[in-house]
């Protein structure tokens, strides 16, 4: 069942009124925002944005524990769409870990992906039997539309503890598919970072693992284009963390470390992002820990704007307590009429 995720609604007017010497009823023009954190009836942690027939979805880890508990308790994928940034509909767990046989818990960052009209949804898991450094894992379920059903692509894991050059930490997988349709398996925590290639199927490598070189890489690498240019966004400078960038003119690098685009988050020790544009805005979208009895191991995902400069590097984001205006089709901002008395 579809459920509005929403519980209440804020209207902030963009227009100030000129003082009168009469009073009169007079009409003005508001934006509506819907606030942060989007997704309010849970915890939900590890965005990852997906558009898609001009819908924008979001595939979100859930924070499951307790409020007097330590540790990340987490069973399940979520997932949550809007078509005006606005109201979010809220599709339920979609995957789970038991969807993976090899699997034995730990339903860390995700990823999804589009391609030839099937969805790949790349998770993170501790694995039941391969056990060699922190035991994590990289595997992929697959279906014909963002809304499922999904299933196991591969039946085993892509990565775990025994592929060569793997990290201590094998958790929050990026894919992300260049112009010339090769695809690319991102990957890293604790401050190691790797990429591999996968072939045209989606669920093997294509080639070795190979390490990737970030000043100030933490965790949760996150590959956008804009132009001609690459951004690697990531949780850097240590635990906790900011969220920063490098660019570069090549999906394979050499990347240039160019700053900070959302410091660190109250409360929250983890910055997990997103990046996305939907009808020619461009979203940033993260988690923090701002609903009542939030904590580090009890996030919500929030939305604001990405803004860029004029020489294409990106604005440090704002975060705000409204998130973003609404959007019609053409992305336009919606104007509400309301009414004020003078």
């Amino acid at each position: 069942m579809k459920i509005s995720v929403h519980s209440f609604r804020k209207i902030a007017t963009l227009s100030a009124f000129v003082g009168l010497s009469f009073l009169s009823f007079q009409n003005i023009q508001a934006q509506k925002y819907g606030g942060n954190p989007v997704i309010e009836g849970m915890f939900t942690a590890d965005p990852c944005p997906l558009v898609y027939n001009d819908t924008l979805y979001l595939f979100t880890g859930r924070d499951e524990q307790k409020e007097d508990k330590e540790g990340f308790l987490m069973n399940e994928w979520q997932v949550f769409s809007t078509s005006d940034m606005y109201d979010y509909t809220s599709h339920g767990s979609l995957l789970s870990i038991e969807d993976f046989d090899w699997a034995a818990g730990n339903a860390f960052a995700s990823h999804v992906i589009e391609r030839d009209g099937k969805f790949w949804w790349y998770v993170s898991l501790t694995h039941k039997n391969i056990r060699v450094k922190e035991g994590f894992a990289i595997g992929v379920a697959v279906a014909d539309h963002p809304l499922g059903p999904y299933k196991d692509a591969k039946g085993s894991a892509i990565v775990t503890d025994e592929t060569p050059n793997v990290i201590p930490l094998n958790i929050d997988p990026a894919v992300y598919i260049d112009d010339d349709g090769q695809a690319y398996l991102f990957w890293g925590s604790w401050g190691e970072a790797r990429v591999v290639k996968l072939k045209d199927n989606m669920i093997e490598m294509d080639g070795e693992v190979q390490t990737l070189k970030l000043k100030n890489f933490f965790e949760a690498p996150f590959v956008h284009k804009k132009g001609d240019t690459y951004y690697m966004t990531y949780a850097g400078s240590g635990y906790p963390s900011k969220t920063e960038y490098s660019t570069s003119k090549s999906i394979t690098g050499p990347w240039t470390y160019q700053g900070v685009v959302n410091e660190l988050l109250p409360i929250s020790a983890t910055n997990h992002q997103g990046i996305v544009e939907f009808r020619d805005n461009w979203y940033f979208v993260y988690h923090n820990a701002q609903l009542p009895k939030g904590g580090v191991f009890r996030r919500s995902v929030s939305i604001d704007k990405l803004e860029y400069t004029e020489d294409g590097l990106i604005k440090t984001v704002e975060r705000t307590e409204t998130s973003v205006p609404a959007i019609d089709k053409s992305g336009k901002v919606i104007q509400t009429e309301t009414s004020k008395k003078n």
